[in-house]
């Protein structure tokens, strides 16, 4: 049986599903009165979901303005990438030292179904986040686990947008890294995972940046 789900609840999903998939688009105005009306459902629920999506970094509130799609300015994809490195260094690291050979063999299961995908960067981009999911429930990370849901989220809005040719190109790369990865997790060796870890998050944040136009540790930093 589903879960029940509130009307609070189910005006995030919706609202938070259109943001990822582009239907509302960056800058995009979110009129309360006009999604009531749209959704068939009070403003409530509404102002209850577009608070919870800009404590998650989807929503911003302007004055006189109200409630829009969060721009992706290069400060974000410098914050996501930031982010991305020091969660998996954690939960690489636990891993390491917590999980067990089983699990490591279903880590290694995703990476060969990744193999597979190399010519389809959608579903190997949602196999991604699931190696990452699954390696912070066997490193037992919940708290990393969360934040790590939120910030791959925001990387694949980032990258539905304005990234999908630099991505497709290289998969390949991506996909050593995750081969390496696992290898090291075999082995137990937790510096090298963090080494290959940050050495992956690096590359690509270096890729994209000289896509997008901006250089450095930051682009105003």
């Amino acid at each position: 049986m589903a879960a029940f789900k509130s009307k609070k609840e189910l005006v995030y999903d919706h609202l938070r599903t259109e943001i990822l998939n582009g239907t509302y688009p960056p800058g995009r105005r979110l009129v309360i009165d006009s999604l009531a009306t749209e959704l068939g459902i009070s403003q409530i629920p509404i102002r209850e979901a577009l608070q919870k999506l800009q404590a998650e970094g989807f929503v911003t509130f302007a004055d006189h303005v109200g409630p829009s799609v969060a721009p992706i300015e290069p400060e974000l994809i410098w914050e996501i990438f930031q982010l991305l490195e020091a969660l998996e260094v954690i939960s690489c690291r636990a891993a390491c030292q917590r999980a067990t050979e089983n699990e490591i063999r279903g880590l290694e299961e995703i990476v060969q179904t990744m193999d597979d995908l190399l010519d389809n960067p959608e579903q190997w981009s949602k196999a991604n986040q699931r190696f990452h999911h699954t390696l912070c429930e066997w490193g037992r990370t919940t708290i990393v686990k969360g934040f790590m849901e939120n910030v791959l989220a925001q990387w694949d809005r980032v990258r539905q947008y304005y990234v999908k040719d630099v991505f497709s190109k290289h998969l390949d790369l991506s996909q050593r890294d995750h081969l390496e990865l696992t290898q090291a997790l075999r082995n137990r060796d937790a510096e090298q995972a963090e080494q290959i870890v940050r050495r992956h998050n690096r590359r690509a944040f270096s890729d994209y940046a000289a896509y997008l136009g901006f250089t450095g540790q930051s682009p105003h930093l």
